[in-house]
């Protein structure tokens, strides 16, 4: 039987555009994996690595015009944003190889023989090693930055990880594209273009995920896909990590007071957030708690304005688009909610934007408007209008873990020392793993102290997928006991020959 077509299509018309490859069977998965598993001592030093990361960087900004006209081709974002994702995506690049030259993520600790103690200790040396070959499940809504070129890909060949991408079928031509400059950035400083591969198909992901020589794994998808490759990487007779980012309702908060100070700019705020990238982000607004009230009424006037004024747009694809309008269209016909802004169809290959309203006492215990504690992956979010409190809090009790939590608090609860604003962010701090106070979720910046991750479904770990720590995934611990220094790696001699940051003896060097 012929492998089956995989086709670029465009999502502005449903047509398609191009066969760009096939599908990978079995063999060629196992050909992939064990061709990345060979390449793994190529990866061995860090200088080679950081190269390899800048080089990939260069030679994508130099491909800059190719890349972005491709991939929105394949996605409809826009050239702005785009762009803007692309030079995302080298930023990414650039700051793992910096990552990889300081060398803190090897976490290096010495501890001298100490016959003093009891008991006594002996020389002890521990650092981290990559794990191996890590399979990378491509995003759908950043074919760059959480893609083929994105963070997992990054971080893993930081740590030292060939990496065998599954494509996203939303755009698998921006794939091949971006496949081929890093192949071609691996060539170019003399590593075997093997330390990255990639391949299509959904029956090659399953594959991926069950090969004996995969180390580890990152997803970015949907729940129940994303559950699925975890469940089979745990069921693997030797299971392996899998970092997966799944889905996320990203609550927000409204105090009265802060409704009270601000109305229309909160409901502009939201309004921006949950429309941005046709409502495609993994950290949109999704559930909003609001005040019943003059004030809260005020800032539901904005959003209707706010929102009524985003217009049509497209979703990656139209499986994504038909998901959407089924999702509201039953969100809607709940008991009790209501629809200020329609959201739903925007023509034949288009959806609009729009929110729902529900009493926030309908979802203070389990009943049937739990629909609305889920996440509808587009340009909707749902408002909960809250009389007391108690409500918040009973409301905040059932959500499921998410990648943020928002608190929109007033001047005055700004201020104030173990007020509203403290008691709120408390009941925030355990459902996310980044807590925002006056701001809004959407974006998230690529620096050393961030944390993209969550409590279950928002992922599977602890880790986070963005940020200097990312790489921490890819790692594991090895200690050295009682080694003689001929036989050390360099890491952990005498001397620090390398220059590295490392804690001996309890003191940071």
């Amino acid at each position: 039987m012929a492998a089956a077509p995989v086709w670029s299509v465009d999502p502005r018309t449903g047509n398609p555009r191009e066969q760009v490859a096939v599908e990978a069977t079995a063999e060629d998965v196992d050909r992939a994996v064990r061709a990345a598993h060979a390449a793994r001592p190529a990866l061995a030093d860090r200088a080679v690595r950081a190269a390899l990361l800048r080089t990939a960087a260069g030679l994508l900004d130099e491909a800059e015009q190719q890349v972005v006209e491709a991939a929105d081709a394949e996605t409809a974002l826009g050239p702005v944003r785009l762009t803007g994702e692309l030079a995302r995506t080298t930023a990414q690049l650039r700051a793992f190889a910096d990552v990889v030259d300081e060398g803190a993520f090897l976490d290096i600790r010495i501890d001298h023989e100490d016959g003093a103690r009891t008991p006594p200790w002996p020389d002890l040396r521990r650092y981290r090693i990559p794990l191996g070959v890590v399979a990378v499940y491509a995003a759908s809504n950043f074919p760059l930055a959480f893609s083929v070129p994105g963070g997992d890909t990054a971080s893993a060949l930081a740590a030292g990880c060939p990496v065998v991408v599954k494509a996203h079928p939303g755009h698998p031509a921006t794939s091949e594209l971006c496949v081929s400059v890093l192949r071609r950035a691996a060539a170019r400083i003399g590593l075997p273009e093997d330390v990255v591969i990639l391949l299509h198909g959904f029956d090659a992901g399953v594959e991926l995920v069950k090969h004996p020589l995969v180390a580890a794994a990152g997803f970015t998808g949907s729940v129940r896909g994303g559950r699925a490759l975890f469940d089979a990487a745990a069921s693997r007779p030797a299971p392996i990590p899998f970092h997966g980012e799944l889905g996320s309702l990203n609550p927000v908060v409204v105090t009265p007071a802060a409704a009270e100070e601000r109305a229309e700019q909160i409901g502009a705020g939201l309004a921006g957030s949950l429309t941005l990238g046709t409502g495609q982000f993994c950290t949109k607004p999704g559930f909003v708690l609001a005040p019943a009230g003059e004030a809260g009424d005020r800032m539901l006037k904005s959003l209707v304005e706010a929102v009524g004024a985003a217009g049509p747009g497209v979703m990656l694809d139209h499986r994504m688009r038909d998901a959407f309008v089924s999702g509201v269209r039953e969100r809607a016909a709940l008991a009790d909610t209501e629809a200020p802004v329609a959201p739903g169809e925007g023509g034949e290959h288009a959806v609009s934007a729009g929110f729902l309203t529900v009493p926030a006492r309908l979802l203070a215990a389990e009943g049937a408007h739990d629909l609305l504690l889920e996440e509808c992956f587009g340009p909707v979010t749902v408002v909960a209008r809250y009389d007391d409190p108690a409500e918040v809090t009973a409301v905040l009790s059932r959500l499921p873990g998410n990648l943020t939590a928002t608190l929109q608090l007033s001047t005055e609860e700004l201020a104030g020392d173990g007020g509203t604003g403290a008691g709120l962010l408390a009941e925030l701090t355990p459902l996310a793993g980044r807590v925002l106070v006056n701001g809004w979720p959407t974006g998230v910046a690529v620096a050393p102290a961030q944390h993209h991750g969550g409590p279950y479904p928002a992922t599977t770990s602890t880790s986070t997928s963005v940020g200097a720590t990312a790489v921490e995934r890819w790692l594991r611990p090895v200690t050295y006991q009682s080694t003689p220094q001929a036989l050390l790696p360099p890491e952990l001699r005498d001397g620090n020959p390398q220059g590295l940051p490392r804690r001996v003896d309890g003191r940071l060097e």
